[in-house]
């Protein structure tokens, strides 16, 4: 190997004693090729003669041990092998045992022949991301088509003071391998060395017609091993439509016991020093605020946008926050922080607030997880205001609004740090006001339109649309819309190929009004259009306006037979007009096709006027959210967003073209059609 320095954060030695050994005559007897093999190397499947990986815990330290062999016969499989990083924490050591290929036969140390960097893993720094994590680069010279790679190695985590809740508390899920490998023989073991027992449960394993068996759940006490061992494996699981089969293992606990542990820390944290004393000026800007709807807003907003976000990885590590004074002379913290600064400051005000914590990542997975600390990774702030219970993230910037019209945290599960907690869900939802609310003006004369859009955002609406409007050129806006109108009024399917902007003349949009309070943002765009209608092959003119935004594709097209759907469409309304200085058909059936839905997760309706030049529709869309619908009543949902597809997004009107002939072909169509 090239001369270098070995440093902390990785080291060539021996396996531990629990991994067992295997020299090099015993490797070589594992690398043996079979009908298996064979079949998927011949079929160009990268293919794993075997692997053997064990999860070691204990009260000091966590490892991580895997011995495998792959083949190289893929260049693209060639490329990683010879350049390799590995990333490692705080404390956390890489240690190489093996590498060496099978050549031929022949079995070559290839050690001597890699050279290992250690670097620094800072790549999100400017963005408030802080952590000590190091990156180790591995490159290995003269990897060749159709070796045969031996990698032995482990990543060993030793506990220290600030890993207080990892030393009491284990956490691990093993999650079946990605179908793309083949592996000959495929061993996991878990190794539980903790004086605490620790529990494991299987989750969505599958019997051999495909069904998912029930939860299985064990208790390892200290020096027992699970394994879980394959010969000839191909994970079966079909990954679009099904969930990968995954054990769950965590210290034996209850959420109730959870609770009363980590409470008692943030309890402390809290009393640490008096708001008043640490920061005066605050609560001299609080005190000045007649109106408490006013100081929530001002509070929230404070902590959101003053103190600087930083999510440190070592500090998340650990569940103790920082003080609430040093995090607001400093100016700066992780989500811990924050919140505690934002609980302490509710506190002085008079408002209720607890910190919660969450995993939005694994949201869907924590009611299948056993009860663990270590399963969360955020914390925020539950607020109890006039009978309604909020959620706000502290580390969110840019969010405006009275607490009633404020963003919408889509999310599930969440435990309170209050003493004797459970596990507990957040109930559906309906939005009190309409996330959009637009109107849509689209008048034709002298074969000339004027297109006119007016729309509300509010919520996370507003705060998106302020945020893209800050941060995007307008250029690219008035581009954005054009693209949208030029779907939504049918041109793609009788212009198509033409410059978008030759189509909307004088296109111009802008924020015409902002209310911080109502949380509302008021967007305006005008356009010219020289010829309106869309003309169909036989030269039928229609004035079009379908809004594809109001149709759910996705819920259209879920096809999934473990997730239910997760219901999470914002509250709309629409206005919509067309107008025209030619006659119409006012009985067209399209034309005055209404729609009632009442579904019992969204209620959906289309109302019409039509004149003898122009219509209107009024459409509104009312979903209950934050809700998952299970498989029984999906098809329905599924159905009732087919009729909504089925012309009642939007409004058509037909031209009756001048001159006797056109009116005696357009009532000889009425009459048979």
């Amino acid at each position: 190997m090239d001369s270098q320095i070995q440093i902390e954060n990785y080291k060539i030695q021996q396996p531990e004693s629990w991994a067992g050994s295997v020299d090099d005559e015993q490797l070589i007897e594992k690398i043996k090729e079979s009908d298996f093999s064979r079949k998927q190397i011949g079929d160009g499947r990268d293919y794993c003669y075997f692997l053997d990986k064990i999860y070691y815990t204990s009260n000091s330290e966590s490892n991580e041990y895997v011995c495998m062999a792959y083949t190289l016969n893929e260049p693209s499989n060639l490329e990683r092998a010879s350049v390799m990083d590995v990333v490692v924490e705080e404390n956390e050591v890489y240690n190489i045992h093996r590498i060496s290929v099978l050549r031929e036969g022949v079995l070559i140390d290839k050690i001597p022949d890699t050279k290992i960097k250690v670097l620094d893993s800072e790549s999100q720094s400017s963005g408030g991301i802080l952590s000590s994590n190091k990156k180790i680069n591995i490159t290995i010279k003269d990897l060749r088509l159709y070796d045969v790679l031996i990698l032995e190695d482990s990543r060993v985590k030793v506990f220290t003071e600030r890993d207080f809740l990892r030393k009491e508390y284990s956490k691990y899920v093993w999650v079946s391998p990605d179908n793309y490998w083949a592996y000959g023989s495929y061993k996991f073991t878990f190794i539980n060395d903790r004086e605490e027992p620790v529990a494991y449960k299987k989750v969505f394993f599958r019997d051999e017609q495909g069904n998912v068996l029930e939860p299985e759940v064990r208790i390892l006490k200290k020096g027992e091993r699970f394994t879980y061992e394959q010969e000839n494996y191909i994970n079966p699981v079909d990954a679009n439509r099904e969930i990968f089969p995954f054990i769950d293992f965590a210290t034996v606990s209850n959420w109730k016991d959870l609770s009363n542990y980590i409470a008692p820390i943030y309890e402390e944290i809290y009393n640490a020093s008096s708001l008043r004393e640490f920061a005066p000026s605050l609560i001299e800007k609080l005190d000045a605020i007649p109106e408490l709807d006013d100081k929530l807003q001002f509070a929230i907003e404070y902590v959101q946008n003053n103190i600087y976000y930083i999510f440190n990885a070592d500090e998340m590590n650990g569940h103790k926050p920082q003080e609430p004074s040093v995090t607001y002379e400093n100016k700066q913290g992780d989500c811990k922080a924050k919140t505690v600064l934002l609980k302490v400051i509710l506190d002085y005000i008079g408002v209720e607030a607890s910190v919660v914590l969450v995993n939005f990542r694994t949201d869907y997975y924590i009611k299948y997880y056993l009860p663990s600390l270590l399963t969360f990774n955020h914390v925020i702030v539950k607020i109890n205001y006039k009978g309604e219970t909020y959620f706000v993230d502290a580390t969110i910037r840019d969010e405006f609004g009275l607490i009633e019209n404020r963003g919408f945290i889509y999310f599930m599960h969440y435990l309170e740090v209050k003493p004797d907690q459970e596990l507990q869900q957040r109930k559906p939802y309906k939005f009190q006001y309409y996330c959009i609310n637009e109107k849509v003006d689209f008048t034709a004369k002298n074969n000339v339109g004027e297109l006119k859009l007016n729309t509300v955002y509010k919520g996370n609406r507003a705060n998106s649309m302020r945020r893209y409007f800050k941060n995007t050129n307008k250029r690219e806006i008035v581009d954005s819309w054009n693209n949208f109108l030029f779907y939504s009024l049918n041109y793609n399917n009788d212009r198509n190929g033409t410059d978008i902007r030759n189509i909307f003349k004088d296109a111009v949009i802008d924020i015409i009004h902002d209310d911080k309070k109502l949380n509302e943002v008021t967007v305006q765009y005008t356009a010219t259009v020289e010829g309106p209608y869309f003309v169909d092959s036989q030269k039928n003119r229609f004035l079009m306006y379908f809004d594809r935004n109001v149709v759910k594709g996705g819920a259209r097209d879920f096809m999934h037979k473990d997730l239910p759907f997760w219901h999470n469409y914002d509250n709309e309304k629409y206005e919509i007009s067309l107008y025209t200085d030619e006659k119409i058909d006012t009985e067209e059936k399209y034309t005055i096709q209404e729609s009632t839905i009442n579904n019992p997760y969204f209620e959906f309706t289309s109302r019409k006027k039509v004149t003898k030049n122009g219509a209107t529709v009024n459409i509104e869309f009312k979903p209950t959210v934050n809700t998952e619908i299970p498989q029984a009543e999906f098809e329905k949902f599924r159905s009732d967003h087919h009729t909504i597809a089925d012309s009642n997004f939007g409004l058509g009107i037909d031209i009756i073209e001048p001159g006797f002939m056109n009116r005696l072909k357009f009532g000889f169509k009425k009459h048979f059609k």
